[in-house]
């Protein structure tokens, strides 16, 4: 069993920059595939990025994000990381880590299997 737990999430003007953590437990980090999730209100959620397992060699993001956002992986540690540049206000929601076993689907919220509680950013305009 994996436990995930997310930070680094606030209220921040358009613009800036934000990093969140994703630190996990109780698995071997190293052997998951890992991702990042966001969901607004009243919306579904939704892919932004995602790292491959072991080295992390291979990332995954979704369009909206492309260019702003970067997703890492430091197994050392046993965090992910999901660094944040130029936020906009349709950024806003509740950021949700998660990990799967494999190596398919980065994409699909389905097939993950770990879910961390959430980290709320807010972008103002």
């Amino acid at each position: 069993q994996v436990q995930l737990v997310e930070a680094g999430g606030g209220l921040v003007q358009a613009g800036v920059s934000l990093r969140l953590s994703c630190a996990a437990s109780g698995g071997t980090f190293s052997s998951y595939l890992m991702g990042w999730f966001r969901q607004a209100p009243g919306k579904e959620r939704e892919f932004v990025a995602a790292i491959s397992r072991g080295s992390g060699g291979m990332t995954y993001y979704a369009d909206s994000v492309k260019g702003r956002f970067t997703i890492s992986r430091d197994n050392a540690k046993n965090t992910m990381y999901l660094q944040m540049n130029s936020l906009k206000p349709e950024d806003t929601a509740a950021y949700y880590c998660a990990a799967k076993g494999g190596t398919f689907f980065p994409r699909e919220v389905l097939k993950y299997d770990y879910w961390g509680q959430g980290t709320q950013v807010t972008v103002s305009s």
